[in-house]
C-alpha cells in the first residue's frame, strides 16, 4: 500500500505552542505506526527545531510566526521547520556540538546535535537577515514488519 499525504502548520512564535506542535506532528506521522522509539525521536526533533525558532530566530518575539510541513511518501517522513527570524551567522558553528548563541539561557547547545542523531537526513538552511529553515528525513519501520 502506498501511502502519500501532506500537512502545514503555522502558529505564534511562543514557547507554549512548543508542545502543541509536537502533538500535532505526532498524530500526522502516527498513520505510519512507527515505533515508540522513532515517535519520541520525532516528538524531540520537532521540539528542538521550533524552540530554535523561539529563542534564537526570533529572540522569544511572540508576533512572528514559525511554519511546520510534514508530509509522508512510502515510508519516509520529511519533516520542515522554518521561520523568518533573523538566521544563523555562521551555520557550520551553530551545528557544532555544545555551541550555543545563549549561554545566559543557560542552553545546552545540542539541539543541532540531538537532531542530527535522531533524523536520518538534516539539511539547515539559512541566511543572516532571512530565517532559518531545517529540513529533516527520517525512514519509518512500520511496527507490523517488526513482528512479521
Amino acid at each position: 500500500m502506498s501511502r502519500n499525504n501532506h500537512m502545514q502548520l503555522r502558529f505564534a512564535s511562543i514557547s507554549e505552542n512548543e508542545s502543541f506542535a509536537r502533538v500535532v506532528v505526532a498524530a500526522f506521522v502516527s498513520q505510519l505506526d512507527p515505533t515508540m522509539e522513532e515517535l519520541t525521536d520525532i516528538k524531540t526533533v520537532v521540539s528542538e527545531a521550533v524552540t530554535n525558532a523561539i529563542i534564537h530566530g526570533y529572540d522569544n518575539a511572540s508576533d512572528q510566526e514559525i511554519e511546520i510541513t510534514a508530509k509522508i511518501e512510502g515510508d519516509r517522513f520529511f519533516l520542515t521547520v522554518e521561520d523568518q527570524g533573523k538566521g544563523i551567522e555562521d551555520l557550520e558553528l551553530a551545528r557544532q556540538p555544545l555551541y550555543t548563541s545563549k549561554p545566559e539561557l543557560e542552553r545546552s547547545g545540542m539541539g543541532f546535535t540531538i537532531i542530527e542523531n535522531f533524523m536520518d537526513e538534516v539539511d539547515v538552511v539559512s541566511e543572516p537577515g532571512q530565517g532559518t529553515k531545517v529540513v529533516m528525513v527520517k525512514q519509518i519501520e512500520s511496527k507490523k514488519a517488526l513482528f512479521n
